[in-house]
């Protein structure tokens, strides 16, 4: 009799299971009543241990992702790069022998993908230089920033167009974003404004040249735009690793840092100039590669404000996954996305909630698009993944956030009953 009830059990667990399923789905529907009329949607919730599927609704339709297509640049970049991967800014001579003071030749400050480098760095790296003893430069100082290729802004790498978001010039020689401040008259008044920097290997060698002299160090040449030499000798460099890059982009859902970190992936994917072009290819190859749904995805840029990239629910669910069974960068690609609650695009979402700080995702926001996706771990703690796309005309983003929330939030309370705990209930009901 005790054999046939635990049997009993065992069967019933998987309807009782169906049932719970029903009952989560059912609560999502109900939310999703809320949305306006002609909203798209798109979502699907994933448990990677058991690969069960929690909820879909057109998983495989192609939709606007906004800054989840960061998800794919920085997971990319930590596959090919790895998370201990330095970004630099140097400063080189082709002089070989500086034991005398002096630089018989030029100087070069060379970018590497460095995009968060800034002008007290380099204040910093020409008292370094000074320090070097170097009282002399008998050439030029010298920006370079061939690491990328010199096509500076987005419109003329993605055909037609036309983003909402402008962005400062993408190179790989960047100091404070390449933007700069100056003084202009308006109206019979000296007036500060910030703009972009229009040339950012000539400005650095300038704003070197400024540095270095108003420390003393004599230079006879000028600064100019070039290119450095093979044999160039080191002399100082300021890095950043990847994985600190990483949560900067994911984290805030940086635009400018996302499409420099874009391009430095083509560089060195290709090992060549990195461009948009490599760029884009290595992405692909890294979804191609790793068996993640690629109907109907298309990725130009790596921020994601460019309503050209085109990827499905089924495809962010998939990366994700991917990455959650990465035991050499899950570690990373986990820590830079934002803390529900706490930090980041999320500090200010699902506060006092189940899904404080038991969700990390990025979140996404264009006119008319707003997406999330990431990693819950629920009430039971089962680790789910979540992607959530809507695309809409009317109502304003809050209304479509706060219903992504509200969806998490219910996933993140969830209990669902094991058949272990099934089978122990009712052999204590059988023993009684």
């Amino acid at each position: 009799m005790k054999i046939k009830t635990i049997l009993l059990i065992i069967v019933s667990c998987f309807f009782i299971n169906a049932d719970r399923h029903d009952d989560i789905k059912t609560e999502i529907n109900n939310v999703l009543n809320k949305l306006p009329a002609g909203t798209s949607v798109g979502m699907l919730i994933y448990n990677p241990l058991t690969r069960d599927t929690i909820y879909s609704i057109n998983h495989t339709e192609s939709m606007i992702p906004a800054s989840n297509t960061k998800l794919f640049t920085t997971a990319t970049a930590l596959e090919i790069m790895g998370g201990g991967y330095t970004l630099s800014t140097q400063i080189l001579t082709d002089d070989n022998d500086i034991t005398d003071g002096k630089i018989n030749g030029n100087i070069y400050i060379k970018g590497l993908g460095n995009s968060v480098f800034t002008s007290e760095d380099l204040t910093e790296m020409s008292a370094g230089l000074y320090e070097l003893g170097i009282k002399k430069i008998t050439g030029n100082v010298i920006g370079d920033d061939t690491f990328f290729d010199d096509i500076y802004t987005r419109d003329d790498w993605i055909k037609d167009e036309n983003a909402n978001v402008k962005l400062a010039p993408i190179s790989a020689l960047v100091i404070d974003r390449n933007k700069t401040r100056v003084r202009k008259k308006r109206r019979g008044r000296l007036r500060t404004y910030t703009v972009n920097v229009t040339n950012p290997p000539l400005f650095a060698a300038e704003q070197l040249l400024e540095k270095i002299s108003e420390l003393g160090v004599e230079v006879e040449g000028t600064a100019e735009k070039g290119e450095t030499p093979l044999t160039a000798q080191l002399l100082l460099e300021e890095t950043i690793e990847l994985r600190q890059l990483i949560k900067m982009i994911n984290k805030n859902s940086n635009n400018f840092l996302a499409e420099c970190l874009f391009k430095t992936i083509g560089a060195v994917a290709s090992s060549k100039q990195g461009n948009s072009f490599y760029s884009t290819q290595a992405i692909l190859t890294f979804i191609e590669d790793n068996g993640i749904y690629s109907e109907g995805t298309s990725i130009v840029d790596g921020s994601g404000i460019s309503r050209f990239d085109q990827i499905t629910v089924g495809a962010i669910v998939g990366l994700l996954e991917r990455m959650y069974f990465d035991i050499k960068n899950f570690d990373d690609y986990y820590n830079s996305l934002s803390i529900a609650g706490v930090d980041g695009t999320l500090n200010e979402r699902m506060y006092n909630t189940a899904a404080e700080n038991n969700f990390r995702g990025k979140t996404g926001t264009l006119n008319g698009v707003s997406s999330l996706s990431g990693y819950l771990v629920t009430a039971d703690g089962d680790d789910l993944i979540i992607s959530i796309i809507f695309e809409f005309e009317r109502g304003r983003w809050n209304t479509y956030r706060n219903i992504q929330d509200e969806i998490i939030e219910i996933l993140a309370g969830w209990k669902e009953e094991s058949p272990e705990g099934l089978l122990q209930q009712g052999s204590q009901e059988n023993t009684n």
